[in-house]
């Protein structure tokens, strides 16, 4: 008998702590949210290998509610004179639409951009030459866009 009274409380106390962790880990979700957010959106290589990672496994991350979504380089080209800047733009656009959402997207927007910068050199730094010069002309020319028009347009400009 004091083999089944122990079992079930040790059952109960599991259930209890399985729904109070549960809890917390819900409600601490909100709080993390934002030192996440920051950590994928820095102008780091480890920053962008940790959002890429994050990008490749959305669900692992359903309970942050990010928004994942992207027009990639909006109404410019994604890959402009063969350049690959596809995945840059839609970090770009994470960091836009979820600190937007968020309400924090005016004090964020200049790292937001700089990261954009940061992530487009890193494509042009597999270049030399004339071929590099170009790219980084590009690189230059998409981060000043982002710049000016992502403060007008940040709904498409991302």
């Amino acid at each position: 008998m004091r083999h089944r009274l122990t079992a079930a409380l040790a059952t109960t106390s599991a259930a209890v702590l399985a729904v109070v962790g549960a809890a917390t880990t819900a409600n601490a979700a909100p709080a993390d949210k934002a030192q996440v957010l920051s950590s994928w959106t820095q102008t780091s290589a480890s920053s962008q290998n940790a959002w890429r990672t994050a990008n490749a496994n959305q669900g692992q991350w359903a309970a942050y509610g990010f928004d994942w979504s992207t027009d990639y380089c909006s109404s410019s080209p994604d890959n402009p004179f063969g350049f690959p800047f596809k995945e840059s733009c839609a970090r770009h656009d994470f960091g836009y639409r979820n600190y937007k959402a968020m309400g924090a997207f005016d004090a964020n927007k200049p790292r937001l951009d700089d990261a954009f910068y940061a992530d487009l050199k890193r494509v042009c730094a597999q270049y030399s030459g004339a071929t590099k010069t170009s790219c980084d002309g590009t690189a230059w020319t998409y981060y000043q866009a982002v710049k000016v028009f992502g403060i007008k347009g940040a709904e498409t400009v991302g």
